[in-house]
């Protein structure tokens, strides 16, 4: 090879050598304008998830009840106003409703809380106790909230205010039957707290219409499904004969709560008052028998349709006692016997809302608002949220 050779090949190799530290150093900065870019632009936000079902139909009670209770409000400052004493109950009513729809941590209805934990928050303080008493494990409805009466929503301020009280009673029921639709498919808990506000909503907007003097707001009570047919011999499991007493067992310890228990006492709760109010007939006479016989008969209807839903969910049922205890009194005072009787079975609806589905449940809300109306009849108070134990003294205050 000759000395020209040589000298040619050991320039390229030292220019190449130099080469490889200048493109290794663009490399780098290339590296580092791509990764400032990336961490420089914005990134789109993620759309937060569409609350659940049980949320929405709660928010959307709150909303409503809210609004109507400022209704109410400017209502009873009005001197012209008819019905004042309905509407301040009415007032007070939708106060307490409030309380219990509100979820503590919430600045406003429609706010998220302040935990910044969880935006769909379902556990009011009213439905944290119904769920505590009646199973807050209970299945959900079936089938999708799409296919459900979708829940009023928007800001309280939306709609006009109510002109009269015989306005407020037509809105108060129309409220009452959207919660009731809601109740249909919501979480376990969640549906007893709005069966409860519907229901009493439903009451009061009656009550209100006539002491307007106005009629009866026209919105039907739920309708109740009639059971189906039984499940076919062989498909549902064996059970024992007869289930232990509702809220006792053999070591005096509750119950768990389950849809069988709650069938079982929603049974023994009828038959027991049907044996109510056949001692109750032997005692009244006048105007208070012929209600007292038609609820005798409205009765002994409901507890053949909780024996039926019984076996439709492969429930064991109760035997039938040959007579009940009735409370110290009952024979003295029938009429507020019955009352106390009736007031008795509203918790017992709402366990059956809480731990059932389907047309179960809604067989449940009908049970609930009829016990609720017979409760009133004979003169007792169902209360401001019926078929729930809860303290209103516990309920957040409103904002």
């Amino acid at each position: 090879m000759t000395t020209w050779s040589v000298v040619k090949d050991d320039s390229r190799e030292k220019r190449r050598r130099e080469l490889l530290p200048r493109i290794s150093l663009l490399a780098c900065l290339g590296l580092v304008v791509v990764s400032l870019g990336v961490a420089l632009s914005p990134q789109t936000p993620e759309e937060p998830a569409e609350p659940p079902f049980s949320e929405q139909a709660r928010s959307a009670a709150l909303a409503e009840t809210m609004r109507l209770r400022a209704a109410g409000e400017q209502l009873s400052q009005s001197p012209s106003a008819d019905g004042q004493p309905a509407v301040a109950r009415t007032v007070s009513l939708l106060t307490s409703q409030a309380q219990a729809l509100l979820v503590p941590g919430l600045a406003e209805p429609g706010a998220s809380p302040r935990t910044g934990n969880d935006t769909t928050s379902t556990a009011p303080a009213a439905a944290a106790s119904a769920a505590s008493a009646s199973g807050s494990a209970a299945a959900p409805a079936s089938g999708p909230a799409s296919s459900a009466a979708v829940p009023a929503s928007g800001p309280a301020s939306s709609a006009a205010v109510p002109a009269s009280a015989a306005a407020l009673a037509q809105e108060l029921a129309a409220s009452a039957s959207q919660r009731l639709a809601d109740a249909a498919v919501a979480d376990g808990g969640m549906a007893r707290l709005l069966a409860a506000v519907g229901t009493a909503q439903l009451l009061q907007a009656s009550a209100l219409a006539a002491a307007a003097g106005a009629p009866a707001p026209d919105v039907p009570d739920p309708a109740a499904p009639q059971p189906s047919a039984p499940q076919p011999s062989g498909v549902c499991p064996s059970a024992s004969a007869s289930p232990s007493p509702v809220g006792a067992s053999a070591g005096n310890d509750p119950v768990p709560a389950s849809l069988p228990a709650a069938l079982a006492a929603t049974v023994e709760t009828e038959l027991e008052t049907v044996y109510g109010y056949q001692v109750a007939l032997t005692r009244l006479s006048g105007e208070a028998a012929a209600p007292a016989s038609e609820q005798l008969a409205r009765h002994e209807a409901l507890a053949t349709g909780a024996e039926a839903l019984s076996r439709m969910n492969c429930a064991p049922i109760p035997p039938r006692e040959a007579g009940y205890t009735m409370a110290p009194g009952f024979l003295a005072s029938p009429s507020a016997g019955l009352g106390g009787l009736e007031a008795s079975a509203l918790p017992v609806y709402g366990d059956l809302v809480a731990l059932s589905d389907g047309e179960t449940r809604q067989w449940a809300i009908s049970g609930l608002v009829g016990a609720a109306r017979r409760t009133a009849i004979w003169g007792a108070d169902a209360g401001a949220l019926p078929g729930l134990a809860a303290d209103p003294d516990t309920f957040p205050e409103l904002p």
